[in-house]
């Protein structure tokens, strides 16, 4: 069946299948080491509490139909597990069948995570990893050619990750189209890298040109995907590169990585394809009839693209098959952070001795330089971004981060950093401060050693504590 497959990408789907394995893996593992302080039975925004309230049809999960702490760690294990057996090729020694059940597996347990793990699991890659992994269940294996319409269908997501991000920019901030977002991202992004203060100070005319590339990339040549070969490996290897740049500016999970995942299944790399049977009957009617359901739920993302109201990173379907992506269609001018801060005395006064808590990857001590953790996802780390924007925002789960540290909650403060109080010394009190955060200039680094300067703002949360501890006291 020669209209069916593509045998030059075998190598393509090689590498793809590995690297999404890779990508795979991650997630599960940062979903197994930080899901009791964030959905587990004591967690901030418990599982048994959401399935209760949410019927198994709007979020299918295997969580709906049982839940523990004990069962919700073997499954990120065992994605962990099979995630580590699909990188080393498993389902390449196995029948075709069987390699298609091993990649459902991943699928399948990170859609039972995502689909509880509310505002934890929110983020748009969370989505985009879901719908590329059930595409890689078509993919096949050494067994087969790849599939001509699978291969078009990863282009076609690629497209819309690409080209909605290019338009929800161009819709969004005013600072897009004067080409000055550059100007301010780089200190205002959501978590900095080690690299991100120096790429603040690139020169701003360099600002300009990045931001100019930008809308090239993700406005002209996601088209240039669909052209023949070899035009359409120089796009993707564009794309790669453009990826690579926002890996070294700053902490963004996983979305670059399956983003070049995604763009690695466009590549065409120069070998000679080996000797196949044909695609078996029954592989060519499933995959043709999934196909055919991914473009008929295409409808709504298309229809949300060409939309003057627009709407970042949305999933049309309960089993995230088809999603709509996009970022930072808006770009803070001014970096806030919330300041979380405990204390041992027995009535909180402003002199009172208050201890900072410390956060693995958001700023927080203005002499702590940040560190590469992406593509693994400080999710606390991520949400305390968006509770500075707005209470609103953490609505939802700061009073049960404050109620934890005042217990002293193991789990919880394995997220942190540091706790400034010992594991049998819990604060009487714990309270927020809002701080304005900017980059330190050269001569300040050089004076201070700090690579951030810190300004007080206002109070975000009082002195607060456990109302058995007020009963005590």
């Amino acid at each position: 069946m020669e209209w069916f497959t593509a045998p030059d990408y075998w190598l393509t789907r090689l590498v793809f299948q590995r690297a999404l394995a890779a990508v795979y893996l991650v997630a599960f593992l940062t979903a197994a080491l930080q899901f009791r302080a964030l959905i587990g039975s004591r967690g901030m925004l418990p599982v048994p509490h959401y399935t209760a309230d949410v019927p198994f049809k709007r979020a299918p999960s295997l969580f709906q139909l049982h839940y523990s702490d004990r069962f919700f760690a073997v499954c990120a294990w065992s994605g962990c597990a099979v995630s580590a057996a699909l990188l080393a090729g498993v389902d390449s020694m196995v029948p075709l069948w069987a390699g298609m059940l091993l990649w459902v597996l991943p699928w399948l347990l990170y859609l039972s995570i995502v689909n509880v793990g509310q505002t934890w699991y929110s983020f748009g890659w969370e989505s985009l990893l879901l719908e590329v992994g059930f595409l890689a269940i078509l993919l096949g294996n050494d067994e087969v050619a790849p599939p001509i319409v699978v291969l078009f269908l990863l282009r076609w997501i690629l497209f819309r990750v690409e080209f909605g991000a290019g338009l929800i920019k161009l819709r969004g901030d005013a600072c897009w189209r004067k080409l000055t977002c550059l100007d301010y991202h780089h200190e205002t992004q959501p978590m900095p890298g080690p690299l991100s203060w120096f790429f603040h100070h690139l020169p701003r005319p360099l600002h300009r040109v990045e931001v100019a590339a930008n809308h090239v990339t993700q406005l002209v040549v996601p088209f240039l995907l669909f052209a023949p070969q070899p035009i359409a490996t120089a796009a993707a290897a564009l794309m790669i590169v453009t990826q690579l740049w926002l890996v070294l500016s700053g902490n963004f999970s996983w979305l670059n990585w399956i983003t070049i995942v995604l763009a690695l299944s466009a590549i065409r790399f120069p070998t000679d394809p080996p000797s196949v049977p044909d695609a078996p009957l029954w592989y060519v009617v499933v995959v043709l009839a999934v196909a055919a359901l991914i473009v008929f739920l295409s409808y709504r993302p298309v229809a949300n693209m060409v939309s003057r109201r627009q709407v970042m990173n949305r999933s049309f379907d309960p089993l995230h098959l088809v999603n709509t992506y996009g970022a930072f269609g808006s770009v803070s001018r001014v970096r806030y952070e919330v300041v979380i801060e405990g204390t041992a005395d027995a009535v909180p006064r402003e002199d009172s001795d208050w201890r900072e808590y410390e956060f693995k990857g958001k700023p927080g001590d203005p002499r702590h330089w940040p560190r590469q953790f992406a593509p693994y996802h400080l999710r606390l780390d991520w949400l305390m971004w968006f509770a500075a924007l707005s209470p609103a925002y953490a609505g939802s789960w700061f009073g049960a981060l404050v109620e934890r540290l005042l217990e002293n909650d193991r789990d919880t403060l394995k997220l942190l950093r540091r706790s400034p109080f010992p594991p049998d010394e819990p604060p009487r009190f714990v309270r927020a401060r809002l701080f304005r955060y900017r980059y330190t200039t050269w001569r300040e680094l050089r004076e201070t050693g700090a690579c951030w300067d810190r300004t007080y703002v206002r109070e975000y949360l009082p002195p607060t504590r456990l109302a058995e501890t007020a009963q005590r006291s």
